[in-house]
């Protein structure tokens, strides 16, 4: 199995079912854990040296910081249900709880923070949804924490990618500190498949194939991108959903594609 895929873990006695640190990733920047949290249950999280999106995927819940709480929130019951979800942010120094109403899954996305916001909470009114792509290429992106809110590190973003479609394409990457030209950003992609039996193709890869990687993911499976392009490819009859988080030097998002394909750009602007 390629190192670069964290396979949906589930123990009893635990919510924890993807859990990537700095460390364990080797690289320096992105963190991620994702919880099943059944009705009644809670799970709470030291933010630490880190700031902190929790992302409620799906389900309602409570939630709190050491000095905010909001109550019910949580407005899909799937991560397909094509509406933008409820998070909390959190900085450095803090905690988050969330207490599951329903059964909740919840993913905390975290990068190194500074201290620089307080708590909140990001309501699907201020996120930011749309459509991108023609044909097989199109998919449908929302935006969590990414332009449309301030935080010291972390983007974070999810897109649905249609049955027989391809997204994260033509395939680009994010792995130079060359702003305005392109910025290096760590990646996670957090995968759920729907129906939940079905899988999807990623592929990560260098100019020099130095990573070549291809891999079947499956629901709940986790891919992490520390350099390279990154394309995703959804078989006939299957719909894909994925959560982006990213992290690097600067809070910026600057890609670079494939020289080899980004033909695709140019003639896609005919159709």
């Amino acid at each position: 199995m390629s190192h670069l895929l964290s396979k949906k873990r589930s123990l009893d006695g635990t919510t924890l079912t993807q859990h990537v640190t700095p460390q364990s990733a080797n690289w320096r920047y992105v963190g991620f854990e994702a919880h099943q949290v059944k009705a009644g249950e809670s799970v709470q999280i030291q933010t630490g040296t880190d700031e902190v999106c929790a992302v409620i995927l799906s389900g309602k819940a409570n939630a709190s910081t050491k000095s905010e709480e909001w109550e019910n929130i949580g407005d899909r019951m799937s991560v397909f249900d094509q509406k933008a979800p409820y998070s909390v942010y959190s900085p450095a120094q803090d905690e988050i709880r969330i207490t599951a109403l329903t059964d909740v899954e919840v993913a905390f996305c975290k990068a190194p923070g500074k201290g620089g916001f307080q708590a909140r909470l990001i309501t699907p009114e201020q996120c930011q949804y749309e459509t991108r792509g023609v044909a097989s290429n199109t998919r449908h992106v929302c935006n969590i924490l990414f332009g449309n809110e301030p935080a010291d590190s972390l983007l974070v973003c999810e897109v649905i990618t249609p049955s027989g479609g391809w997204s994260s394409y033509p395939p680009h990457k994010h792995d130079t500190d060359a702003a305005p030209a392109e910025t290096q950003l760590e990646e996670t992609y957090y995968h759920k498949i729907d129906p939940p039996q079905g899988f999807a193709f990623q592929r990560v890869y260098t100019d020099d194939r130095s990573i070549d990687e291809t891999m079947a993911v499956e629901d709940g499976d986790l891919v992490m991108v520390p350099e390279g392009y990154h394309p995703v490819g959804v078989p006939h009859g299957y719909q894909s959903y994925y959560l982006n988080v990213m992290a690097g030097p600067s809070r910026n998002w600057i890609f670079h594609n494939d020289p080899d394909h980004a033909w695709i750009i140019e003639r896609d602007k005919q159709l």
